[in-house]
């Protein structure tokens, strides 16, 4: 089985717990759903998430602007 076979990934979203530094794995999958862009994060390169939201984001312009949403409200 290669790592890299495009047909053999992305088949059961993971239940995550965002921890500050790393996450928990409570429910086995292959990856998660960006919560800004809806794109699928393998495991293997999740290196963005909000603790305090609990949701994962694909890369650092996806969790800034979910940083500017969440701050903009109530001002």
């Amino acid at each position: 089985m290669n790592r890299f076979d495009k047909s053999l990934g992305h088949n059961r979203e993971a239940k995550i717990k965002y921890l500050d530094g790393e996450f928990r794995i409570t429910s086995p999958g292959d990856f998660v759903t960006c919560a800004i862009t809806s794109k699928p994060i393998a495991l293997d390169q999740l290196k963005y998430w909000s603790v305090d939201l609990q949701e994962p984001y694909v890369d650092a312009a996806a969790a800034f602007d979910r940083h500017k949403q969440v701050n903009s409200k109530g001002r």
